[in-house]
């Protein structure tokens, strides 16, 4: 968990070239604007969203994601 916490950025740009890679080698689509626009969105849901949450000890990010059940506390 401590390396998703520091890297959990990571992952949008990551699914943005899988996606891409998956459309234009996968799919054979040739049309780049078509293809990174699927990508994007497709990321863009996929992604984990982070959500800054008022608690008795201070302000804390909350990182919650599609594939994790429980939410991922991180501190500010």
């Amino acid at each position: 968990m401590k390396l998703f916490k520091k890297t959990y950025w990571l992952i949008t740009p990551l699914l943005v070239v899988v996606f891409l890679l998956i459309f234009e080698k996968g799919f054979k689509i040739e049309n780049t604007v078509i293809s990174t626009s699927i990508s994007v969105v497709l990321a863009f849901v996929l992604s984990p969203k982070v959500k800054m949450v008022d608690t008795q000890h201070g302000e804390v990010e909350q990182i919650k994601w599609l594939f994790f059940k429980k939410v991922i506390n991180k501190k500010v």
